[in-house]
C-alpha cells in the first residue's frame, strides 16, 4: 500500500490527515498512550488550515481510536475501540459488568504451522507459523467462556515474548497491536467433549459461538474462536 506524502495531505484535506493518523498509529510511530501533537502543530505540518486538522481528529475520535479532552489534548487510546456493527470488547469487562469477579487461565500455548482447515480459510502460507492458545475465562468462578485462538507469528512478532499467564490474548493484543479489518460470524454450537468439560455442561448443550478474525493492512493478526456458557446473550449497540 502506497504510504501518504504531505504534498498529497495538503491537495486532499481531511480524508487524508485522517489517513496518514491512522498509519501512524497502527506503525507504532504514535502507540497507544502517546499525546499527539496540537492542532496548530499538524496543521502546520500538513499546511492546512487548524480546522482541517480539527474535523480529522473529531471523526477518529468518533470511532474510537482517540481520545479528546480540552486543555489536556488528543491522545491515541490505550485500548482503541474498533466498530463495525459490534464493539471489540473484553471479556475481563463484560464479566465485571455483571457484578462478578473475573478470573482468567491460560490453559494450553504452542507453536507451529497454522491448521490445514485456518490456512485454507484465511489463504495462509503452508507453513505460516502461529500461537495456538486455548483459555478459560470464569465469572465468580462459573466457566463463562472457553476461547481458542490462533495469532500469526509474522504480524504479531512480539507475542513470542508476552506474557499470557496473567493477561488474556484478547486483551493483550487490543493494548499491543492494532487491527485495519474484522470478520465476525455468530453460531450455536453443540457442546462436545471438550466444551463439555470446560463449560461444565452436558455434552450436546445448544452453546453460542463467535468466530472473529482481525487483519493488519492485508496480514492476518488473530483467528479467535469464542465459546460462551448455556444461557448466555450478547448485547450491542450501533
Amino acid at each position: 500500500m502506497k504510504e501518504p506524502t504531505l504534498d498529497t495531505v495538503k491537495r486532499t484535506g481531511f480524508l487524508a490527515i485522517k489517513t496518514e493518523v491512522i498509519r501512524r498509529i497502527h506503525r507504532g510511530i504514535w502507540p497507544p498512550g502517546t499525546l499527539l501533537p496540537t492542532e496548530v502543530e499538524l496543521a502546520a505540518e500538513f499546511g492546512v488550515a487548524r480546522a482541517t486538522v480539527n474535523r480529522a481528529l473529531r471523526e477518529l475520535a468518533e470511532q474510537g481510536l482517540v481520545d479528546r479532552k480540552r486543555k489536556s489534548g488528543t491522545r491515541v487510546n490505550i485500548l482503541p475501540a474498533r466498530f463495525a456493527r459490534f464493539e471489540v470488547s473484553l471479556v475481563r469487562q463484560t464479566i465485571e459488568d455483571l457484578n462478578a469477579a473475573y478470573r482468567y487461565a491460560l490453559v494450553h500455548r504452542s507453536l507451529g504451522p497454522a491448521p490445514g482447515w485456518l490456512a485454507s480459510q484465511l489463504s495462509l502460507r503452508p507453513d505460516q507459523q502461529a500461537m495456538y492458545l486455548k483459555c478459560m475465562h470464569y465469572a465468580d468462578n462459573r466457566p463463562f467462556q472457553f476461547e481458542e485462538r490462533w495469532i500469526m507469528i509474522d504480524t504479531v512478532p512480539t507475542v513470542l515474548e508476552a506474557d499470557l499467564e496473567t493477561i488474556g490474548p484478547n486483551e493483550w493484543l487490543l493494548r499491543e497491536v492494532p487491527f485495519t479489518d474484522a470478520e465476525i460470524n455468530l453460531s450455536a454450537v453443540g457442546a462436545d467433549a471438550e466444551l463439555s468439560e470446560f463449560l461444565g455442561t452436558p455434552a450436546g448443550t445448544p452453546l453460542f459461538r463467535l468466530e472473529r478474525t482481525t487483519w493488519l493492512d492485508g496480514q492476518t493478526v488473530t483467528f479467535v474462536r469464542m465459546t460462551f456458557r448455556p444461557g448466555y446473550t450478547m448485547m450491542t449497540r450501533y
